[in-house]
């Protein structure tokens, strides 16, 4: 293939290359791996998602980088790569969790919105005049029936479940980590731990504090809750004493 051939396949969204490849969905896939590392960890008791704060200058108010998104009582949603990418499709996501609680008057099943989410993602990769979402999300909740998810959406349109997942900056580090240390057995409050340790071998540990990381549970009992700065403190100095 000459240059100019794959200069065409390049603008086109809606064009495979005769490789078979979207080349526009795999620069998607760089741009998230661009952003911030958000990290999801599944546990018996509910779902961890732990966001990385990246802040350009220490004039920004720590509260304006959101990565870390509610989407009902029983969903939550970390994301990385673009921002305003990121943040269209969480206002999609909400949408959805709240017509199907006005629609049928239950909560979305983690998996439904996954899919549904996707599905927007994957219409942008063959519509022309568009270009793939830059962003990936991590979505964790419980179902109505009070078993933890936990789903990772592609740039692709492609939903996949996991038990612990890493998006974003340090992605390999982080993943590699939370295979040699998960176990099934996991609490809440281990599996915000281990997030954070995930998070602590692919950063310095003086990059880590309230200002730069987001903490939120969603328990099978109590639903989503946000750690605030005082407990992110206390968990990170843990793992400070823990490393000594």
């Amino acid at each position: 293939m000459n240059r100019n051939d794959q200069q065409a396949y390049d603008r086109g969204t809606s064009l495979f290359s005769p490789d078979g490849r979207i080349y526009q969905v795999e620069y998607a896939r760089e741009a998230v791996s661009r952003g911030a590392a958000s990290i999801g960890v599944r546990t018996t008791e509910g779902v961890v998602l732990v966001g990385q704060n990246r802040m350009i200058s220490p004039l920004m108010e720590a509260e304006s980088v959101e990565k870390l998104h509610k989407l009902d009582d029983h969903l939550g949603a970390a994301s990385a790569g673009h921002v305003a990418d990121a943040r269209r499709l969480v206002d999609y996501a909400r949408r959805v969790a709240q017509g199907d609680r006005l629609r049928y008057g239950e909560t979305v099943d983690v998996e439904t919105l996954a899919k549904q989410v996707t599905d927007l993602i994957q219409e942008n990769t063959q519509t022309g005049g568009t270009r793939p979402f830059g962003a990936s999300l991590l979505l964790g909740g419980v179902d109505n029936g009070g078993q933890p998810r936990l789903f990772a959406t592609d740039p692709s349109g492609t939903p996949n479940e996991w038990k612990a997942v890493a998006i974003g900056g340090d992605q390999q580090t982080i993943q590699e980590y939370l295979e040699e240390h998960y176990a099934e057995d996991l609490t809440l409050d281990e599996g915000v731990s281990l997030a954070l340790e995930a998070l602590a071998e692919s950063t310095d540990a003086e990059d880590l504090g309230p200002d730069t990381v987001s903490v939120t549970t969603v328990a099978v009992e109590g639903g989503y809750r946000t750690l605030s700065a005082d407990e992110i403190e206390s968990r990170l100095a843990e793992l400070d004493t823990a490393d000594e």
